[in-house]
């Protein structure tokens, strides 16, 4: 028989790629194509939602063309995607109403603050095991149904359909014959009910938001549909789903309780897998589905940072004191600490575990001798700082250490990144030989759907380690340098 392949569309915050794996689990081919986004007043981030889609298609069809295969020899495709980011389109037209409220975007802060103060908190953080905030989906479509002319109307009339990105390429590469998500990303709304893994017509009341938008959930492993063949040359089924940071959890081969990972993407997501428990956090974590190779529920706990490996791209785009990411390495190793310099990225305010929307960005400590190298060095240590904070969190709820910490994406390249996360958690960081795990996870998924992979075993016998960071900072400046973290964090609060 001719090798089988499995393709991952794998759409994230600042550009879409495409992947293709071979039966062995090893990547032949990856590309990728940007896309921009929209900042049309403070705190707000939006996106094209047809753009998206056609640097989603245009990396899938490079990356077929770079691998140089058939496209009938794709046995399946899986699909992961930035969650939360919110589209709204007509379902005759296929046109989005508005463009994409970005996972980042705070326009909806101060009704998630009223929410918060109301009482329907207990009941919503209850049912979905996430903190109120404008984070998550539901506010999101409803500021959508209030600001835009005609679309409550037209959403209550089953006119207008909503989806995450998962959603939205899904209806796109089936012609709009396919409205589905998984609870990956329905946990991520605020409407879905985290035990159940269903809609819930309490919270859809409470946002005002009509069940007939909605799509169907379906499981995370399983074929939904088929690409339209005259997009990429071959009716290929789509039998994977999940939001990234899952992707990730499965692509680090993360399926048992306990095992724990950090994305280090535009934000910094730790998750912990709890099996079969749901989760409950007194921490401010959130308690999210993770993705299921088969029809039993599994469940994480997450730790979220807005501001990761973005704040790099400020320090390049913004500042102007690198030309690259990777330059960022070299620059904060030409100065032997930061010096008292503590930068926090709060740029859209503090995520996990504080949820503060009115914290902003500070760069504290500075002196006349300061320069870039203390900058750079404060901005790659933040992104551990505050990865540090979510292991703290996660230990705290758990009751349970975490021995050592699975790391992937993009950032997780910088090795002075890697051996400070290490230094200051006091942990090994583990770093596979593919770090593009977002991806994988999602082949994974669908691979085990079709047959190409006997289950989660067989995935988890792939995982290589490609390097360990073993901590080599003593306890006292581990314990100076939170110290000084904890104070600049709380200058950029109220």
């Amino acid at each position: 028989m001719p090798q089988r392949y499995v393709l991952s569309l794998d759409e994230g915050t600042t550009s879409a790629r495409a992947a293709l794996y071979n039966e062995s689990g090893e990547r032949i081919a990856m590309h990728s194509v940007a896309f921009d986004s929209f900042f049309p007043h403070a705190g707000w981030v939006e996106q094209d939602a047809l753009a998206i889609w056609k640097a989603q298609l245009e990396a899938a069809r490079l990356t077929i063309s770079q691998a140089n295969i058939a496209p009938q020899n794709i046995a399946a495709c899986g699909i992961t995607n930035q969650r939360e980011t919110t589209v709204v389109w007509d379902r005759h037209t296929g046109q989005p109403v508005a463009p994409a409220i970005v996972w980042q975007c705070r326009r909806t802060a101060a009704f998630c603050a009223e929410l918060a103060a109301s009482r329907h908190s207990r009941l919503i953080e209850e049912k979905t095991g996430l903190v109120i905030d404008a984070y998550f989906s539901g506010s999101k479509i409803r500021w959508i149904l209030e600001n835009v002319a005609g679309s409550r109307s037209k959403a209550a009339n089953g006119d207008l359909l909503f989806g995450n990105i998962d959603t939205w390429l899904i209806w796109n590469l089936t012609a709009g014959k396919v409205h589905v998500t998984d609870p990956t990303n329905a946990s991520r709304t605020m409407l879905m009910d985290l035990e159940t893994g269903e809609w819930d017509d309490e919270l859809l009341a409470i946002f005002d938001i009509p069940r007939a938008m909605l799509p169907a959930i379906v499981p995370s492993s399983g074929r939904v549909g088929t690409i339209n063949p005259e997009l990429l040359g071959a009716a290929i089924p789509i039998s994977g789903i999940a939001g990234d940071q899952q992707a990730a959890l499965a692509g680090q081969a993360c399926f048992r309780a306990g095992l724990s990972k950090n994305t280090y993407g535009t934000g910094c997501f730790a998750l912990t897998h709890a099996g079969t428990k749901l989760p409950r956090s007194t921490n401010r974590l959130l308690g999210t589905r993770a993705a299921s190779a088969n029809a039993t529920a599994q469940f994480a706990l997450e730790g979220s940072v807005f501001i990761g490996g973005a704040v790099i791209q400020w320090l390049r785009d913004q500042l102007g004191i690198i030309s690259n990411a990777a330059e960022s390495e070299a620059v904060a190793q030409t100065v032997s600490s930061s010096e008292g310099v503590f930068l926090v990225p709060a740029f859209v305010g503090l995520g996990a575990p504080h949820w503060d929307s009115n914290a902003r960005g500070s760069i504290t400590g500075l002196t006349r001798s300061s320069n870039k190298g203390h900058i750079v060095r404060a901005a790659l240590e933040s992104i551990a700082f505050q990865t540090r904070e979510l292991i703290d969190a996660m230990e705290a709820d758990s009751g349970e250490i975490i021995t050592e910490l699975r790391v992937d994406g993009g950032a997780a390249v910088n090795n002075f990144l890697m051996q400070f996360q290490a230094d200051i958690l006091g942990k090994p960081v583990v770093r596979p030989s593919d770090v593009e795990t977002t991806a994988l996870g999602a082949a994974y998924l669908a691979g085990i759907a079709e047959g190409i992979w006997a289950g989660t075993a067989e995935v988890e016998s792939f995982w290589r380690v490609e390097r360990r960071f073993e901590p080599a900072m003593s306890d006292a400046t581990r314990a100076g340098l939170m110290d000084g973290w904890k104070a600049a964090i709380a200058r950029t609060r109220g």
